[in-house]
């Protein structure tokens, strides 16, 4: 038995699947399997059960997954505390943002991360949460930035802020609240029932996307169902064609303001009742944290607030 074998044993068990984990691991399916194959052997049990959907824990496969687990995490803590001593953190990191997100802080990020981390590495992908969710959860992301994330015991969520959602318009729609004060900054109107939103044609994601889940959940309570103009993945390419008065969006002012073109839109807060999209910060709950991970959590969460704060001085 050793290390290696304990942690290809782990990363199947928690996949349930020979060919995931061999793509998480970056291994051979045949050379991972041997390894399990040769762990089995020397413990004289049977660890795995094949299925026809993948593989389940046999009772001594439990035991041993226990035990491995609490090895792992001991061995990595051991890990960090001598990488702790070091001037400071090194290695790579995988942090996974929403298309909107990753307008808004990459360029910072990148530059903070040269800046603060030089020998460390940075890779930044882009999907939505949901495929943030599952890349955490397979170990291809070590952090990710989710919106309205679903309680998962795969994933450990650190909530950041609350941004309310808004009907998102062209500036050049009639105005029905106050003026903005300067015409380069994004204009917020009055507050909107969100009963009204039924008048109004939407350029919306499709079904995977968390706002979307969102927003008809809430209209089916109100009793309306929504006027959908265009069906569109991407938050950009949605605010593309508000801009160019093809419908409205409800999205976060957040998103509006990450394309750099705040004054080509208006929104109205939607409220009765106050709808809200949920950012947290996300990580992996059965890998420890490294010193690496948890400066750029750190640095991560700096950044999103800093945008966060600096969006209440766009207000008219």
């Amino acid at each position: 038995m050793n290390l290696k074998q304990l942690e290809y044993f782990v990363r199947v068990a928690e996949l349930g699947s020979f060919s995931k984990a061999s793509i998480v691991l970056d291994i051979a399916q045949p050379a991972l399997s041997r390894q399990v194959r040769l762990l089995e052997t020397d413990l004289r049990a049977q660890l795995l059960q094949r299925t026809g959907r993948g593989v389940i824990l046999t009772e001594a496969g439990k035991r041993l997954f226990s035990h491995s687990v609490g090895i792992l995490q001991l061995v990595s803590q051991a890990r960090e505390d001598v990488e702790s001593g070091r001037d400071e953190p090194s290695g790579k990191v995988v942090i996974g943002l929403t298309p909107s997100m990753g307008r808004l802080v990459t360029l910072p990020l990148v530059e903070g991360f040269r800046e603060d981390l030089p020998k460390a590495r940075l890779t930044i992908v882009e999907g939505l949460s949901t495929h943030i969710t599952e890349w955490i959860a397979t170990g291809r992301v070590d952090i990710g930035v989710l919106l309205n994330p679903e309680p998962s015991a795969a994933i450990e969520l650190h909530p950041l802020l609350d941004e309310p959602l808004c009907l998102v318009s062209p500036a050049a729609a009639p105005a029905s609240g106050r003026a903005s004060r300067q015409a380069s900054r994004l204009r917020v109107d009055a507050a909107m029932p969100f009963a009204e939103l039924a008048d109004y044609p939407l350029i919306i994601p499709d079904r995977a996307h968390v706002i979307r889940k969102l927003v008809e959940a809430q209209a089916a309570l109100s009793g309306f169902k929504l006027q959908i103009a265009w069906e569109v993945s991407g938050v950009p390419s949605i605010l593309d064609l508000v801009r160019f008065g093809h419908g409205h969006a409800v999205l976060s002012q957040g998103a509006v303001i990450a394309t750099g073109q705040s004054q080509a839109f208006r929104v109205r807060p939607l409220v009765k009742p106050h709808l809200v999209s949920k950012m947290c910060l996300a990580a992996s709950a059965h890998k420890p944290m490294t010193p690496l991970m948890r400066h750029v959590m750190r640095m991560l969460g700096g950044l999103l607030l800093l945008r966060a704060s600096g969006r209440d001085h766009t207000k008219s």
